[in-house]
């Protein structure tokens, strides 16, 4: 199975484990370290809002704790948000992946359906924290 499939296939699976009560709204992560093992997450929502934490967080602290350091690329599976524009990754959570992504690992947004859009990290966040360049 390809990395991409592979990677849509653990986000899907880990979207049907989301513990969303409060909005409904579903979301799986997937990523791949630089090993290439994948580590996925669900979103999980607490009554005391907004102290839940995202899908994308779930799947890095799996990373993390899995002994990976590098992230090689991103899977996120969502409702689609109003308009029928893909979501992607909150701010929060940009930066977050930036922290152990490079700016062309490349994030893939699913909606349900399969239909997907690819971004890269630079793009979604251009002008991230970063301790580079730091004296």
């Amino acid at each position: 199975m390809a990395l991409f499939d592979e990677l849509h296939a653990a986000a899907v699976a880990a979207r049907a484990k989301a513990h969303a009560p409060y909005s409904n709204f579903h979301v799986g992560a997937a990523i791949a370290d630089e090993t290439g093992r994948v580590h996925a997450g669900c979103n999980i929502e607490n009554a005391a809002y907004p102290e839940g934490w995202c899908a994308e967080t779930s799947a890095i602290a799996h990373m993390i704790m899995a002994g990976g350091r590098t992230i090689t690329a991103v899977a996120v599976v969502a409702p689609r948000i109003p308009g029928g524009r893909f979501c992607t990754p909150c701010g929060g959570c940009r930066q977050r992946l930036a922290e152990f992504a490079g700016p062309d690992t490349t994030v893939t947004v699913f909606a349900p359906d399969g239909a997907h859009a690819s971004f890269t990290m630079a793009s979604l966040l251009p002008e991230g924290f970063s301790l580079e360049g730091r004296e």
